[in-house]
């Protein structure tokens, strides 16, 4: 998060579930994402760092800007944060 600051931590999370389409290809594999987390905790932008299949790369999107943190703070003070996320999929 950089100097002084603290990082934001996960409170809530909403998991995300293969598609038929990423079944039917059989994907596994981890992606990563980046976002920013807001003062209130929630989560503003949201891009693609590695993608892993287009449908899985939307679902994550949609599943992470549902997720909640307790913000990440500078000098106490509650701050925009930008995280990564990493999420890993695989077919059982």
């Amino acid at each position: 998060p950089g100097k002084e600051v603290t990082a934001p931590v996960v409170v809530s999370e909403r998991r995300v579930g293969y598609t038929p389409g990423a079944i039917q290809a059989k994907v596994e594999g981890r992606m990563k994402l980046e976002c920013v987390v807001l003062p209130d905790g929630t989560v503003g932008d949201v891009r693609m760092v590695e993608r892993l299949h287009p449908e899985l790369d939307e679902e994550a999107i949609r599943a992470l800007r549902q997720w909640t943190f307790k913000p990440g703070t500078k000098n106490g003070v509650a701050v925009p944060v930008r995280v990564e996320v990493e999420m890993t999929f695989t077919l059982r």
